[in-house]
């Protein structure tokens, strides 16, 4: 039998609460298709920080550098800053374990109604494809001068040819695989030498993938057209910044940040990838037993997908969506009264 080693990072707050439904229901998926999952949990979070400085051990990367996946549950909480636990933790996992694309699914399910109007189940169903590595997420730059009438902060951005051609080729690919339409999101009339780089090598890169339609939208355009027009859109590619903000974005459109799953991926495979809901850890639910674990449901299917079991990721949105759709159990973000052991043991029934 096939086994596969997952390092599983609960995390903080509604974090612990999301990944064991995940991690029952990867078990139960997988002994159907034969193959099996064993897990390695570690302590990592705002917690570990409070008590030792560091969210997680210096050599935690050579920890999970040989792991199969990671299953991420979720980070922050109130008295550790946020550029402290991101920069602690996944910032080092995504970048180390060179996961350059971001990958966010954005679907309106049946039985998760848009806020959007004429946001319909069937008709809304694309990916936004976020570079994970560089752009305007770098180290560059500085604080000088502090505390005095000249103080300045400095940000650099960092576009490199092949860290943006690598995502290109991705979100080509993809939408090759999909409905053969890229969008990239841009603002080349404002910033006036990464974006101009940018659209350059996404022309390049589109004469290598003749079958696919392509254009580009400034991302201010991008947003709104998003939220007016989602039906429109089949593959989404963008920059580390405008990807991180038009994938949430998109999440609301299909019915709320608390379900979106996303996944953090090394194409290559040679290193680990790492999968994660996107809610964050919610310490306002935390310890009621009511956070939706639909996001990390979703994020372990994509998981299976990568892990090269496609039939059994179906399987497991498949018993998901059954449950949305018949609307019976529904958490209460969805407008239900059930708590996650109930939603669980709703998906697992509809299971082998």
């Amino acid at each position: 039998m096939q086994q596969y080693r997952i390092a599983t990072i609960p995390g903080d707050g509604i974090g612990g609460e999301v990944v064991t439904p995940a991690t029952a229901v990867l078990d139960r998926v997988a002994a159907h298709h034969g193959f099996a999952l064993s897990y390695d949990e570690f302590d990592w979070s705002c917690e570990r920080f409070a008590h030792t400085g560091a969210m997680m051990p210096e050599d935690g990367l050579d920890r999970i550098r040989h792991h199969d996946a990671v299953l991420l549950g979720a980070v922050g909480w109130p008295g550790v800053p946020d550029h402290v636990s991101l920069w602690g933790l996944l910032i080092p996992i995504r970048r180390e374990f060179h996961q350059y694309v971001n990958l966010r699914p954005i679907t309106v399910l049946e039985g998760v109604p848009s806020p959007v109007t004429g946001a319909l189940p069937g008709e809304v169903d694309f990916v936004v494809v976020r570079e994970n590595n560089e752009g305007e997420y770098s180290r560059e730059g500085g604080r000088f001068d502090r505390g005095t009438p000249r103080e300045r902060a400095v940000q650099e951005s960092v576009f490199t040819r092949r860290g943006v051609e690598r995502v290109l080729e991705y979100g080509f690919d993809l939408a090759e695989r999909r409905g053969g339409r890229l969008t990239s999101a841009t603002k080349s009339n404002g910033i006036v030498h990464t974006m101009p780089f940018w659209d350059e090598l996404v022309a390049e890169r589109a004469a290598l993938h003749p079958d696919v339609v392509w254009d580009q939208e400034h991302i201010d355009a991008l947003a709104a057209k998003v939220v007016l027009e989602p039906a429109r859109f089949d593959v989404i590619v963008a920059s580390n910044l405008f990807g991180d903000i038009l994938s949430d974005l998109a999440a609301a459109v299909a019915g709320g940040i608390g379900i979106a799953p996303s996944a953090n991926l090394n194409p290559e495979r040679e290193y680990p990838s790492m999968f994660e809901p996107v809610h964050g850890s919610a310490p306002d639910i935390a310890g009621r037993g009511v956070a939706n674990p639909l996001g990390a449901l979703w994020s372990a299917s994509m998981m299976l997908d990568h892990l090269g079991h496609p039939e059994a990721g179906r399987q497991m949105m498949d018993a998901v969506r059954a449950v949305l759709a018949e609307g019976r159990v529904r958490t209460r973000d969805l407008g239900g009264e059930a708590g996650t052991d109930e939603f669980t043991s709703e998906v697992l029934r509809r299971l082998p």
